[in-house]
């Protein structure tokens, strides 16, 4: 699957700290290590609505990542998927009379636009799910060998992973079993199904339904994969086990990061699936998560029809930190146009505040578990002495450029 153009990254002078993120399976910010090549998987869109602003904060969150270890010289090995077989797309299409491949392939084009325009760094790999049916189904058929699944005997083929063989089950969310038992009933689980040996016991492969699209499954059984076992087939094929960041909204860590995990590491024989779980919060619109079921979106693409400047967007969405839950109003995203005025005229200057200090802050700020507020404060305050020109005792002459660059290159916004 293709996916979007690169921006152009400017080199900055010197280096900073090693970055550090919080972990949900370790409950505390650790430092991260990657190799040479960091290795980063961040779970992407079911494509049956356009880009919403959760899902933007969200690709934010980790491309500051990915900007930050090859700001340290890393390369950056980075995947996405596209879950471009689900329920929610057939039921959208169905509901609107449409082809779901149609339906799909116009939503994945306008997340590609939308994620251009946010000026997100790409995927190097960009897998849909239809694309990775042949190699899900071979490690199904695997899971099969090892005799760590069973059928549901009502003749639909259904097929489940034996959570009763998961050793270690439970420890990327750390959830209670009635937390894990909520949310898989809320987020696309299904508990209740009768037939299960456990009502934890997540689905591998659902069999052919009348009127529903299915492919050659595991032992000639038609039909198509279940959501988890998607990401872990296309992480372990691209980046293989044990990479440094496994990212995506909080509402993965159960069950769809606890069972990609618990899919991977029986395949590998091999823990951990990643070495830190990263999640991004929710953000809100009127006192609610935004989100489709609540019909309370605000849309990427609908604010760019708008006329409002994407890196107005991207400011505005960065000015929280990302692991704290938090409202869009039109306050905040005024805010933030008033901020990038001022620093583009900021940068516009033949001299300014010491660049360097200002390059030590951020770097520091954004290291620290992903302090965008702290960051875009140390610019705030560089800009407010700069502009203040002649009453701040030293100025250097070329900060402008540098510090243009440095919020490009660290936080993703052109100036």
């Amino acid at each position: 699957m293709l996916s979007w153009p690169a921006p152009l990254l400017p080199s900055l002078p010197g280096n900073g700290p090693a970055l550090r993120l919080h972990d949900t399976a370790r409950r505390e910010v650790v430092q991260t290590g990657p190799g040479p090549t960091a290795r980063m998987y961040v779970c992407g869109i079911t494509p049956y609505d356009a880009t919403h602003l959760g899902h933007a904060a969200t690709y934010l969150a980790f491309d500051l990542v990915n900007r930050l270890w090859r700001d340290l010289g890393h390369a950056v090995h980075y995947v996405q998927n596209v879950t471009d077989v689900d329920d929610p797309l057939f039921e959208r299409a169905d509901r609107d009379g449409e082809d779901w491949v149609v339906l799909g392939m116009r939503e994945t084009a306008l997340f590609r636009e939308d994620m251009t325009a946010l000026r997100v760094l790409p995927p190097e790999d960009y897998v849909g799910a239809v694309e990775a049916i042949p190699q899900i189904v071979a490690h199904i058929e695997e899971l099969q060998a090892a005799g760590l699944t069973y059928t549901i005997d009502d003749g639909t083929g259904d097929l489940y992973q034996d959570i009763a063989q998961a050793p270690g089950f439970g420890g990327e969310s750390g959830y209670d079993e009635p937390t894990m038992l909520r949310f898989s009933a809320e987020r696309g689980g299904d508990p209740d199904r009768p037939g299960k040996r456990n009502r934890l016991d997540p689905l591998l492969w659902r069999g052919a339904r009348e009127g529903e699209p299915s492919w050659p499954g595991p032992q000639g059984v038609a039909g198509r994969p279940g959501w988890h076992v998607e990401c872990a087939s296309i992480a372990l094929g691209t980046i293989g086990m044990g990479f440094d960041v496994q990212g995506g909204g909080s509402d993965l860590v159960f069950p769809h990061h606890e069972f990609s995990a618990v899919h991977a590491e029986a395949l590998t024989g091999t823990k951990p699936f990643a070495q830190a779980y990263v999640h991004a919060a929710m953000i809100g619109l009127d006192g609610e998560k935004m989100s489709k079921s609540r019909g309370n979106l605000v849309f990427v693409s609908r604010l760019r029809g708008d006329g409002v400047d994407p890196m107005a967007i991207r400011l505005a969405l960065l000015s929280g930190h990302y692991r704290t839950d938090r409202a869009w109003t039109p306050d905040l995203l005024e805010a933030a146009e008033r901020r990038l005025a001022t620093w583009r005229e900021a940068v516009t200057r033949r001299s300014g505040a010491c660049a360097a200090e200002v390059l030590v802050a951020v770097r520091e700020r954004l290291a620290d578990d992903l302090d965008s507020p702290g960051a875009i404060a140390a610019l705030d305050a560089w800009a407010a002495a700069t502009l203040a020109g002649g009453e701040v005792a030293e100025q250097d002459e070329g900060a402008p450029d540098v510090v243009r660059d440095a919020v490009d290159a660290l936080l993703g916004i052109a100036l």
